[in-house]
């Protein structure tokens, strides 16, 4: 199935006629196979098995003497936000760990900034004629449904090599004053693994906006889910916003979720002191305090900030081959064909495949048909729409390896199918 430099449309005939022989025979052979979701394997999964055997009867205070079985700690273990201090980049006197889902937290935070007011805030945002968010572009679908179910306003923002465009951030949030937030995956961001230049989160800190209430939610779901030897490093945001006196303007939240058990983890919350008093106001209203036994094996699996991060080269020695597998089976199947384009991450979950303009819906549809399942075209832009119909966020971490490469060896065929149709549909209406 490989791609030969196309020239004229004898060519390009030629070739989609192979990559429809192709196709028919992926769809005779019955598939199912699914890159829909950025889910941890079975056998990352089993390197957190450890948890199980951390903790015994008798052996369940923290550090401080807290008997992690009873009421009380709303803000966490004192052990688990220090282990996860330097990763988020937040003091662990600013940390707030709870539950296992950082979701949870980020919606809980526009549930409260809805109901009650925000340090800072003139009122509550239900009380505004409107309320915006800016989406950088490609995004996180999740970030993107949480806002419409509260009826927020999504404002797509393009994406550049260095983060979110700036000069379009900095244009809109200083001239509309009902944009309240604006969506950050600011390291190996989801889908195209883009880490935020320093520049850019220096811009995000010091810009002005209109609105006083305006909150950067800072998800950096991926601080330490590196793929090479050399980790990136990206500024610290909640320093530098303290420093162009704005201390409140960023939410930070990270979990465990990708790095122990996924739905078993620790979700945290990092801001200024005003923000973490205003939350843990809000969530003393929903818990008397959080699983602190489930944080207490957590201090006693991962140990402390080094063994986190030996903990996360066992990942990486799990994924990263998978990874290497999509660039080495798409160059081969798609390089040089002008069909297709695709991001190599140094870090986080997800591959970005752009494919030509108008193509991306057709090209899941056709791999759905040859059983494989992807997620569906336009989710990574707001309201479930590419203008561009071009975007694909292919997720190569849960299945086996031998089941990756027949899934993207497919995908290509589908994409050279779609691709070489299109070509031949423009010269028949040239």
């Amino acid at each position: 199935m490989t791609s030969p430099q196309l020239g004229g449309l004898d060519e390009i005939v030629a070739e989609h006629d192979r990559a429809v022989r192709d196709h028919a025979a992926l769809v005779a052979r019955g598939l199912s196979l699914d890159l829909t979701r950025g889910k941890p394997s079975p056998r990352q999964l089993d390197l957190s098995d450890g948890l199980l055997t951390r903790l015994g009867a008798g052996d369940l205070r923290a550090a401080d003497g807290t008997d992690c079985r009873n009421y009380g700690g709303l803000q966490g273990l004192p052990e688990i936000r220090e282990i996860f201090s330097a990763a988020l980049q937040v003091p662990a006197a600013q940390l707030v760990a709870g539950g296992n889902s950082s979701l949870a937290m980020m919606h809980d935070t526009v549930v409260h900034a809805m109901l009650g007011r925000l340090p800072g805030a003139e009122r509550r945002w239900a009380d505004e004629p409107r309320v915006a968010f800016l989406c950088p572009v490609p995004g996180y679908d999740r970030h993107f449904a949480l806002c419409e179910r509260f009826g927020i306003e999504l404002i797509p923002v393009p994406m550049t090599p260095e983060g979110p465009d700036m000069d379009v951030v900095e244009r809109l949030v200083r001239e509309d004053a009902q944009i309240k937030g604006m969506w950050c995956v600011p390291k190996y961001s989801n889908p195209d693994g883009v880490c935020y230049g320093d520049e850019t989160v220096r811009r995000l800190a010091a810009m002005p906006t209109a609105a006083p209430d305006f909150r950067i939610f800072w998800d950096n779901a991926y601080a330490v889910h590196h793929l090479t030897d050399t980790p990136v490093e990206i500024a610290d945001i909640l320093a530098l916003c303290a420093e162009h006196g704005d201390p409140d303007r960023v939410f930070v939240f990270g979990s465990t979720s990708k790095i122990t058990w996924a739905g078993a983890g620790v979700a945290f919350f990092g801001s200024s002191p005003a923000n973490v008093a205003w939350l843990l106001a809000n969530t003393g209203k929903q818990t008397i305090g959080p699983d602190k036994v489930n944080q207490l094996r957590h201090v006693r699996f991962l140990k402390d900030a080094d063994g986190l991060a030996a903990h996360m080269r066992g990942h990486r020695d799990l994924i990263r081959p998978k990874f290497d597998a999509v660039g080495r089976i798409l160059d081969k199947e798609l390089g040089g064909t002008g069909f297709a384009s695709w991001s190599n991450p140094a870090g986080g979950y997800f591959i970005s495949l752009e494919v030509p303009d108008g193509c991306a819906r057709e090209v899941v549809r056709r791999a759905a048909e040859a059983g494989i399942a992807l997620t569906p075209a336009g989710a990574t832009h707001p309201y479930g729409n590419d203008p561009r119909d071009r975007t694909i966020r292919i997720a190569p971490t849960y299945p086996e390896l031998d089941e990756l490469e027949l899934a993207i060896e497919g995908l290509a065929v589908c994409v050279r199918m779609v691709a070489t149709a299109r070509l031949i549909e423009a010269a028949s209406a040239g």
